[in-house]
Formats: C-alpha cells, structure tokens, sequence
C-alpha cells in the first residue's frame, strides 16, 4: 500500500462486499488483450467491479499510450473514479488484469503518482502543506525517519512550482479548495512520477487554480510524462486533452480526442442525457457535434 499517496484518505464505511459474478456473466468476460503491451504505463483487461448486485464496472478494456494525457468520461455513476481506484489496488475488483509498464502494479507503483477526490481526503488531519508535499517523497526517505534538509527543499521547489510556496506552514485544513488541490498536485510532483492518475482534479476549483493545473499537467505530458484524469467537463476535453475514454459502466470508446470525442460516441455514453447547449459548446469544424435529445 502507498502509504504517501492513501495517508488522507476517509474510510469509505458505507462500502460493501463486492458480489461473485454469475456463471453467465463470467462466461461473457473477455480474453486478456493479447498485446497487453510491455510499455504502456497502465493496461486494463476484462475489469469488473461490484457493489451490491449490480455492477459498477462491467469487462472494461483500455491500454493507456504511453506519453498521452487522457480524460475519463462518462455520466454520473459510470464508474469512471472506480476505474482508477480498482486499476491502483484501492478498491476490490471482482475480476480482471492489470498491469502497469507491462509489470504488475505492485512492482511498479513508485513510478505511479496518484491525487484522489478532495472529498475523499481527512481536511482535518494535523498536517501543514508542506508536510503534505513531503509526504510524496517518503519512498526515498523512509519511513520513521524524518525528512532531510534536501527533503524540504526539493518539497517547497514542488509547493512553488504550483504557487503555493508561501502557505507551506498552513495547515491543510485552513486552504481553501483550489490550494487544496494545489498542495497535492505538488505532491505527486515530489514523487517525480512517470504516471500521474488524477480523480477530477479541477472538481470544486476556482478559474485561476483550474488553470494553474493544467499549465503543470501539460508540462509534464511534454516531458514524456503519461497522465490520466477523470474528468466531467466536456467542454474542455478538447482543449485539454490528447486521448479519451467515453465509459458508462462499460468501454463505449477510446482514442484520440481528435476521432473519438463524437456526436455518435457522446450519445451511446450518455445516452441522451446531455442538453442542447452541452453539445453545442463542444462543437468543432473537424468533427462536428449536434445536438443530443434529452
């Protein structure tokens, strides 16, 4: 367990033992990607998750290219933040393959960089944003020892890097949301990942922190750096974004934004349920998109 990158976060009390699939439903699980490709940075197969009787996730398939910056799409309740958190071992999956640079997570997780939800963070625990920062470099440190003076420099070059340097004695709990999201943004740069995994990292933040983020994530991805966000406005998709997954408890799509964010993939993900106005501000002259029937 990556203990810098869970330490915030809440129990999730309410959850419930996943289900055993049916003998039918485990007959309609596909073949692992025989490809399963030794350089993408994360390769799912045949993923599915459940709570209760009804599947979160059913057989999902995605290899992730390697260097691209992905947004995962999908209605409320598609399973997009379940994707992630079964694919990093925090969740339990029912059934299912993942490996992540072609070897299994476990072995390669130091080279993963995860920021969750910020509702899914203790706000309270008794930490400032620098502790949070060096936090991200506890693979290095130790654990039961204290951080080093290369340590806490390396921490506030991250809190800098993502204009956060001057509330690095704040305690965390004291940010607003935005420098919240900002503070762990800047620890998992302290990780110095080759993978950054991201569960709606613009959720509840002001224009300027939105921004600020993506000014970052879009240099790493321009240093080689793969990055994967679950993402909600569809707006932005285009502007931000690379590569795409449209999921709704399955895969519908996954590509280029370019050839995959379309009229036809949008309504088979939503299924109808994105209003006119939605639609119409993701227009585009190369893939023109109309409006979409409620």
């Amino acid at each position: 367990m990556l203990t810098e990158n869970w330490i915030f976060l809440r129990p999730n009390l309410g959850a419930q033992s996943p289900r055993q699939l049916s003998a039918d439903e485990s007959r309609t699980m596909p073949e692992a990607i025989p490809e399963a490709i030794s350089d993408s940075p994360l390769a799912i197969s045949g993923l599915t998750v459940s709570y209760g009787e009804k599947p979160v996730l059913f057989s999902v398939d995605y290899v992730t290219p390697p260097g691209s910056m992905v947004a995962i799409v999908g209605p409320n309740g598609a399973g997009k933040s379940t994707l992630i958190k079964a694919a990093l071992g925090i969740v339990p999956r029912i059934s299912g393959e993942v490996t992540a640079f072609g070897q299994p997570y476990d072995a390669v997780r130091h080279r993963i960089a995860y920021v969750p939800q910020r509702a899914s963070v203790d706000w309270e625990f008794p930490a400032t944003a620098l502790d949070v920062v060096i936090m991200g470099l506890y693979r290095e440190i130790g654990f039961l020892r204290f951080a080093g003076r290369q340590h806490r420099q390396r921490a506030m070059e991250c809190l800098e890097r993502v204009g956060m340097a001057s509330f690095a004695h704040r305690q965390i709990g004291q940010l607003s949301g935005g420098q919240q999201q900002r503070v762990f943004l800047a620890r998992a740069l302290a990780q110095d990942a080759e993978l950054y995994v991201m569960d709606e990292p613009f959720a509840g933040v002001d224009a300027a922190t939105e921004r600020a983020i993506v000014s970052v994530l879009k240099e790493l991805n321009a240093q080689g750096r793969t990055i994967i966000c679950v993402h909600h406005d569809l707006s932005t998709v285009r502007s931000y974004f690379n590569h795409v997954l449209l999921l709704n408890v399955r895969r519908i799509a996954a590509g280029p934004v370019a050839t995959t964010f379309t009229t036809e993939n949008l309504q088979a993900t939503y299924g109808g349920r994105l209003a006119s106005a939605q639609v119409e501000a993701l227009a585009d002259e190369a893939t023109p998109v109309v409006a979409v029937r409620h």
